[in-house]
């Protein structure tokens, strides 16, 4: 990359398993940011796959998440991040200086049908929506 070409910002989103609000989070960024933001996605205990409510859910919206694989947290995926965002799931996460944490509260969809991960899509897109504003200043 050109030392004038700057930086994409990065995103991180963890949470416990990295099965569902991760993955939506992770799926809306990279569709709503149009590739103007680095997304990753990871949990401290991975699932052996995405929560197929929440891949229905996103699927409403025209999102396939379908192909997509539960990840492990690694030092290196935060080191790399700019920002880093937990799913209100208590990870601890390491601390790196300069990095942006955030930590969002929201209902876990684990073993829940897709009429119950509806209203937690939507908050995690009204979410994204804010974060992809104060990222790229394209969106302000």
């Amino acid at each position: 990359m050109s030392t004038e070409t700057a930086k994409k910002p990065s995103v991180l989103f963890v949470c416990v398993h990295n099965a569902g609000r991760s993955q939506m989070a992770a799926a809306f960024l990279t569709t709503l940011s149009k590739g103007e933001i680095e997304v990753r996605s990871a949990g401290s205990q991975p699932a052996d796959k995405v929560n197929p409510a929440a891949v229905e859910a996103m699927a409403e919206l025209g999102i396939d998440m379908s192909a997509e694989i539960p990840k492990v947290l690694t030092t290196e995926a935060v080191k790399e991040s700019d920002v880093v965002i937990t799913m209100g799931c208590g990870d601890t996460c390491p601390i790196f200086p300069g990095k942006r944490y955030e930590d969002w509260e929201l209902e876990d969809p684990a073993g829940q049908g897709v009429a119950a991960v509806r209203p937690i899509r939507d908050e995690i897109k009204s979410r994204i929506e804010d974060l992809i504003a104060s990222l790229t200043p394209a969106a302000k």
